[in-house]
């Protein structure tokens, strides 16, 4: 190993010993991320045998009813919240940045974060059962019987619980969208990036739009157990619907969402072992895309009994099986690049085609249940257990297993048994069909699901015991494939590299692996460059493209820019420590105290949380640098420091705002929704009292003095850049002069800064006193907790906002932030752009809509 290898090497080591657990890399964090989510899975899997044991006979007592509820509710919470999708994006923190030929995601320590997130609230959710204290409503947590007949804290550790674990979602969807975006080598475009930072991508943005809404429910819902604020209490103009309209609105894109990172699995095993190019690139792209749009238009298909009217059972009917053209269009493609490769036999091809066949039945029938007749026949049967374990087990489960067995080699150097692997594949297809089909039947025979047992001589007797059997034959089928996976592999010899033989730049990468990522950053012109571009491996190895050194000791990776791959800086990225874990850790405590009403407890909780979050902030973000450029090979030179939108800092800022936004969003829609459901909205009175409202003259004030704290905030981000003329001004100005015209530059930075935090503190006020003057109570009719709501979501925003201005200010005041190092400044504009927008939405409709309507 040459020097600069050497010294690259020392720059991305791993820490050792205790220190081990401050790594913030990609391949640690995604290898603990996939080994917890996996964990997760097998609970989930010994939950779905005790209930199988419970339903083998009829009138069976082996569980209480209470105890079945816990269970069956938290197979479902646990499979979709701690497996399906942490697994998924586990695997992509991983994989990803080595397809993309980058050393790392560009925001390691927000990654690390996300994983202690995941797993202190996916402990703290699962945990609740071995107390007697799971949650019992099933994983949509419908009210009111969550609200009104669950009153213990079963419903909060759901609520609170995953709304935690859903932060660690968002946060890895945030890093995701930006590696993909502005990680990528250069030369590779966006025609050329391999298919799975395609589905990637898409996944990732659903996820930005599709948990909100959810967040937005799990926030109204604990408002009302909490304080008593009737969102869905029908007595004081509540209505659960509107909780089956936000979990739906995510629950629907969440099939896909974990659907489309498996077969994105598929995409890449294929064509490896076809020995040929994927056919089809674009229309696959293209079906992706198309699946992910679609799959928000689907969401009432699961509400066709609820009394909707036709014409939208109409529309929703159709919408839910046009998804079956995208869907088809893949698996097409798959299907014709195995037709016109030669294929390799091998056990995670023969996974991929067990679950390609598995989901194809399963979406058949699912094809079947989108027409609301036929719906209503199956709604909340048996027969809807076996469609939604056909779709999730063939369209996820069998490709992640395939996944197993295909990167395996990547991960540890080491290959699974062949012959273990054959044995698993048949022991738990088997298992699978007959576990999940007979299913179809007890459902379609009667048998409703979420039942703690049944009665006998009904007919449902042979195909629950034949589901039990197949279930236990399944689990075996697992216990196969987790002996294979950590069996004592030290007298195994290293796999050879590459050892599949695949065109994807993952695959580049040394056996053993090397904590680097990549030797040096290449330029990208296929897609497939280990199959098509000439001694590619060699000028890899050999240091040859760009960043084959770090000469000052820091990790460093390439930005590029969004479309064309073009170079656009040398980004250092942050390296081990245990800030993630402390702030995950406080923030953890913030709800796990809320869930038991230890107010104070989580109020410490929150200040430490901030604390830290704010030290990682300071000392980890935006770090002026030694030096403006680098040289960074290749006779290229670029800068080490940007702000605005050539910053992933500001991508990240953008994205987030977009979730946030979606959020919002959900809780205007429910106040909208509450007039749409009212003749009288909002009613004049109700229970004897008057319904008050916040007034016109407040709402109004508020919003009029957050549109002046933004424009202050465009004139600090200004002023602050004046001190760029001070800095670059041409020789003749005088020293005198320059000291003179910074100071000034100083000055109005300060005093605009001043003056926003000043107009978005009375902005705050404003917005909290029209109500409260008017006496407006939050628990006397759902109008009165959606003004609330909205009041409670802007002035905390609004605070948020503040606090961020005060930031700023410091951050300038420690000469950690100038004129031309102003990426503080921009993120904290932009974030006041969407408050902007939030302040003025929330005053107009509390203020004008009640005149309106």
């Amino acid at each position: 190993m040459d020097e600069r290898a050497e010294r690259l090497l020392k720059a991305w080591e791993t820490p050792k010993g205790w220190r081990y657990w401050s790594a913030v890399n990609n391949s640690e964090v995604g290898l603990w991320y996939t080994l917890a989510a996996f964990a997760f899975f097998l609970f989930g899997g010994v939950l779905a045998l005790i209930m199988r044991i419970q339903l083998a006979i009829p009138d069976n007592d082996w569980l209480t009813p209470e105890q079945y509820n816990q269970v069956f509710t938290m197979h479902g919470s646990v499979m979709m919240f701690l497996f399906a999708v942490p697994i998924l994006e586990a695997i992509s923190i991983m994989l990803l940045p080595e397809m993309l030929g980058a050393r790392d995601l560009p925001f390691p320590r927000l990654s690390a974060y996300g994983f202690w997130c995941f797993l202190i609230g996916g402990v703290f959710v699962c945990g609740s059962l071995f107390f007697g204290v799971g949650p019992r409503g099933g994983w949509f947590m419908y009210p009111p019987m969550t609200t009104q007949y669950q009153t213990d804290v079963g419903p909060d550790i759901w609520l609170l619980g995953l709304s935690f674990i859903e932060i660690a979602s968002i946060a890895a969807a945030v890093e995701l969208i930006v590696g993909t975006l502005k990680c990528r080598p250069p030369g590779m475009r966006l025609n050329l990036i391999p298919l799975y930072a395609w589905y990637i991508l898409v996944v990732a943005v659903m996820i930005l739009f599709a948990f909100p809404p959810l967040i937005a429910g799990d926030l109204l819902m604990e408002l009302e157990r909490a304080l008593d604020w009737p969102f869905f209490d029908a007595e004081r103009g509540g209505d659960p619907m509107l909780w089956q309209h936000l979990f739906w609105i995510f629950g629907h894109p969440e099939v896909y969402i974990v659907f489309l990172p498996s077969i994105a699995l598929v995409a890449m095993i294929v064509p490896t072992f076809a020995r040929t190019p994927i056919a089809g690139y674009g229309w696959i792209v293209l079906a992706a895309v198309g699946t992910g749009f679609l799959s928000f238009g689907l969401w009432v298909h699961h509400m066709f009994t609820t009394g909707l009217p036709g014409i939208s059972i109409g529309i929703f009917s159709a919408a839910s099986e046009a998804v079956a053209i995208p869907t088809g269009v893949q698996i097409f493609c798959f299907i014709a690049t195995l037709l016109i490769g030669r294929v390799r036999r091998n056990v995670a091809l023969m996974f991929v085609l067990a679950g390609l066949a598995t989901f194809i039945i399963g979406g058949l029938t699912g094809v079947m249940i989108a027409i609301a007749p036929f719906d209503y026949q199956v709604h909340d049967t048996y027969f809807i257990v076996g469609h939604l374990h056909y779709v999730l087990v063939g369209g996820t489960i069998f490709p992640i297993v395939a996944g197993f067995y295909y990167y395996y080699p990547f991960v540890t150097g080491k290959q699974l048994s062949e012959r273990l692997g054959t044995i698993a594949f048949w022991v738990m297809l088997i298992g699978f069909n007959v576990a999940f089909f007979p299913m179809h039947i007890s459902g379609l025979i009667g048998m409703p699901r979420r039942v703690y047992t049944y009665p006998g001589g009904m007919g449902f007797e042979l195909p629950n015991l034949i589901s039990s059997i197949g279930a236990f034959t399944l689990g075996i089928g697992f216990l196969i494939l987790l002996y294979d996976v950590f069996r004592p592999k030290g007298k195994q010899p290293l796999v050879k590299r590459n050892l599949w033989n695949a065109g994807t730049l993952e695959w580049s990468g040394q056996v053993p692996d090397q904590p680097w990522g990549i030797r040096s950053i290449p330029i990208v012109t296929t897609r497939y460059p280990l199959w098509e571009q000439e001694n590619f491996l060699k000028d890899v190895d050999e240091g040859n493209f760009y960043l084959p050194d770090a000469e000052e000791g820091l990790r460093e990776t390439m930005v590029t820019s969004t479309v064309d791959a073009e170079p656009m800086q040398c980004l250092r990225v942050p390296g081990p420590t245990f800030l993630t874990l402390f702030a995950a850790m406080f923030t953890g405590a913030v709800f796990i105290f809320s869930t038991f009403h230890w107010y104070w407890a989580a109020g410490v909780s929150c200040v430490l949380s901030f604390a830290t979050i704010l030290i990682w902030l300071w000392t980890g973000t935006a770090i002026i640098p030694e030096k403006d450029t680098k040289d960074v090979g290749l006779d290229l030179t670029l800068p080490t420091y940007v702000s605005g939108p050539a910053a992933v800092g500001w991508w990240a800022m953008f994205i987030t705002m977009l979730g946030d936004m979606t959020a919002f969003v959900s809780l205007v829609f429910g106040y909208f929704f509450y007039w749409t459901v009212h003749e009288d909205f909002p009613p004049t009175q109700f229970d004897g009292r008057i319904v008050m409202g916040p007034g016109m003259v407040w709402p109004l004030c508020s919003v009029a003095l957050a549109i002046l704290a933004w424009l202050s905030v465009l004139l600090s981000r200004r002023w602050n850049r004046t001190g760029t003329n001070v800095a670059t001004v041409n020789a003749t100005i005088d020293q005198k002069s320059k000291r003179r015209d910074t100071w000034r530059a100083s000055i109005r930075f300060y005093f605009g800064i001043a003056i926003a935090i000043l107009l978005g503190l009375a902005s705050a006020w404003a917005l909290f006193w029209g109500p409260y003057s008017n006496g407006v109570d939050p628990t006397q009719h759902v109008y009165c907790a959606s003004v609330s709501v909205l009041v409670l979501w802007t002035i905390l925003h609004l605070l948020v906002g503040v606090v961020m201005l005060v930031y700023t200010a410091a951050r300038r005041v420690c000469g950690l932030m100038d004129a031309v190092h102003d990426a503080d400044i921009v993120n904290v504009t932009l974030y006041w752009h969407f408050l902007a927008l939030t302040a003025t939405i929330t005053g107009t409709v509390i203020a004008l809509f009640p005149e309106v309507a």
